[in-house]
Formats: C-alpha cells, structure tokens, sequence
C-alpha cells in the first residue's frame, strides 16, 4: 500500500485553472508557459511532475513557491498563498540548479541556511551532521562546495532542503549528476520522507526514477496537462497479459502453451526468462567491488536518513537495503507473455551487449598495505633555549 493510500486525504497543494503568461518590455504576450492547469496533491503523497523541455514544469514549480505571479487561476500551500511567510517556513526546495556559496564548506553551507529557518546552535550542528551523513558527505565536511563535482553539490542542495524538516518537499532533478548509487540512495529518500506524512512533488526527466517511487503523475506538453492519474492506471496494456511461474519442466510448459495457442487466433505467444534491468546489474557490480573499496575525499554511499526525518519511523540505510536485495537467491523464472498483432511491431531490445557485460570482469584492487610511521626522534630543549636566550641577549 501506498504512502498516499495510508494518508488521511489532506490536500496540501490546490491549483485550479493555473495559467502564466509571459510578456515582452512593451507588455506583449510572448509565452503562454502554463495554460489551464488543474490538480491536487495530498498528504504523504509523491507527486511527480513529467514533460518535455519547455512543458511548463518548472514554471509550475516557481509559481507554487511563490516565486512568480501567476497570470491567471488560484493556488493554495496548505490552505494559504505560496507567498505567505509561515507556508514558506514548511517548504523545502531543491531547484534545478544547486545555487550555493562556492567558497563555504559543507557544514558552513547547512549551517548558514538552517540559520535562515531560526534554528539555534545545537540544532543546526545536529542536523548538519546527520544530513552530511545521510547524503555521503560526512567526510567532506572542510572542503569548499565550489570543488565539489555536480554530483556532491546535487547531495549537499538535497541536505539543505531538507535542514528545516519540512512537510513539502519539491525536487527538481534530484538525480541529474548523481551515479546510479546516489540515484537509489535518493529514490529511498523519498519514499521514507512519505511513509512519514510528507508530501514529496517530484520533477524528472528520468522516468524510470518516476516510475520507482511516484504514486501520481501529470503529464505536461504545450502548457497544458495531457495525461493524469496513478501509474497503475497510467502503464497498464489491457490488450496483453503476462504470467510468471517458477521453471516449469518442458512437458508441462508444453501443455501450457498448447492451451493458450488453442484459444488465440491472432498474435503471438512468446516465452523467455526475465532479465533485471542495467541498474541492478551495475549495483550488483559495485557492491562486490566494495569488499575492497578504499577510502575516497568525494562522495560517499549515504547512511540511515536523518534521525529528525525518521519521526519515530525506523529506516535501514540505503545501501543495506540494496545489499539486501542483490542478496537474496533469485530463480530463473520463464515468463509466458502474449501480445497482440499490433504489438508485434514494436522494436526488440538488443540484449548482447548486457550479456557481454556479464561474462567480463575486472580484478578486484587489493588494499594497500599501510605504511610504517617514521620514528620520530626527541627534541634537545637545552640547545633551543640557549640560542633563544642568545637572540633576546639574556643569559639563561
């Protein structure tokens, strides 16, 4: 079940008839950016936001903040406008861009924008280094952001979105930097930020991320919604059906196939075994790489989310779980698919090029051994005093 489903209904965020048009210096139409949006998001929901270059997405996403005045239409943030002061307050924000101070470290940087939501001391320090933590950077803490890579300043703008623990969280390409661990990392994130009643709009244009995680999707093109509803609704094929078994011996798949074939007059019949997708083939290379991984000064897998964001809710740190789940025995399970004629078109994925990726591996680097400290020798304090007497043109 669902964060969205286990919630209590509240709408956090109501847009109806939303439309923004922007204007030339002579107060001319220029772009119809939004045109006659509608939707809703509720409580504990991941929301996600979808659409070509251009679509209106982000325009969205600045009017919701209050950013921009919209043309025309009514937005409500928890029942108030989205420039209300204290609605502001419950917003965390990550945009597109990761516009942070170059020259400020990592706790510097968390600090400076936890003071900005009045947190004293204590509770700016404490967050700072679970969040530095969480994200993989607690071992950057004294390096400027300026050096960091788009990835690790991606890790610290998701940090600083989160140091105020809001109850609205807006990501705009979360994951746009990240390497396939962080992606993960992240799409846990947000999953766990739900299951505690956050409510999580999600702006990608990496759809498998969507797909993971959001329980809603709006689809934008022109300005204007062009599809809306849960994932389920959206992907499913009613013309095709899919059944998966444990192997089966070959008289008995036989027997199956002999059935199905009988009652089908048109398409075709196809059985084959499932294969995992690239990203869990890389995690998996990764993760028995990591046996003897060194230490690294850029980022690092992240831990348990936030104490102050877990509310009470126990998590297992992000890469546990992906241990876990590369851990588990996995059978080879065929697949019988039956598609109908006009799916038989379609384009077949060339799958040699991942099975090639199998069969090669690389050696697994062995640590270096650590080296010996050199032997550090006592100091004469005697001679240094002297020749300190003899420059001050004292006698000891």
């Amino acid at each position: 079940m669902s964060a969205a489903q286990t919630s209590n209904g509240e709408v956090v965020v109501s847009v109806r008839g939303l439309t923004k048009v922007f204007k030339d210096f002579w107060n001319r139409p220029k772009a119809r950016a939004v045109d006659g949006v509608d939707f809703e998001v509720r409580k504990g929901e991941i929301f996600g936001l979808l659409g070509p270059n251009g679509s209106g997405k982000s325009t969205t996403i600045k009017l919701l903040l209050g950013l921009l005045n919209p043309t025309k239409g009514h937005i409500e943030v928890f029942g108030h406008s989205p420039r209300h002061v204290q609605t502001k307050a419950r917003i965390g924000y990550l945009p597109e861009e990761s516009y942070l101070y170059r020259y400020l470290n990592s706790r510097e940087t968390l600090d400076f924008f936890g003071n900005l939501f009045h947190l004293n001391k204590a509770d700016r320090d404490n967050r700072a280094e679970q969040l530095l933590d969480m994200v993989g950077l607690g071992k950057t803490q004294t390096r400027a952001v300026g050096e960091f890579s788009k990835g690790m300043q991606r890790r610290i703008g998701l940090a600083q979105a989160l140091i105020n623990d809001p109850d609205l969280v807006i990501l705009d390409e979360p994951t746009a930097g990240l390497d396939p661990i962080g992606c993960r990392e992240v799409k846990d994130l947000i999953v766990a930020l739900a299951k505690r009643g956050k409510t999580v709009i999600l702006s990608s244009h990496l759809l498998s991320d969507v797909e993971d995680v959001c329980d809603r999707v709006v689809i934008y093109y022109g300005g204007k919604i062009q599809a809306d509803g849960t994932l389920k609704e959206l992907l499913a094929k009613p013309d095709s059906l899919r059944i998966t078994t444990p192997v089966l011996s070959r008289e008995t798949l036989e027997k199956v196939l002999a059935t199905i074939r009988h009652d089908i007059t048109t398409g075709e019949v196809r059985v084959d075994n499932p294969t995992q997708n690239l990203e869990s083939y890389f995690l998996d290379v990764v993760a028995k790489a990591k046996l003897a991984a060194k230490e690294t000064s850029g980022a690092q897998s992240g831990a348990r989310v936030a104490e102050y964001l877990r509310g009470g809710v126990e998590t297992k740190p992000a890469t546990e779980k992906v241990l876990e789940k590369l851990s588990l025995p996995q059978a080879a399970q065929p697949v019988v698919e039956t598609k109908s004629a006009a799916q038989l078109a379609a384009t077949k994925v060339d799958n040699k090029k991942l099975a090639a990726l199998g069969k090669t591996s690389e050696p697994v680097p062995q640590p270096a051994k650590p080296t010996a400290a050199p032997e550090t020798k006592p100091v004469d304090l005697s001679k240094a005093d002297e020749k300190l007497s003899s420059l001050l043109g004292g006698k000891k």
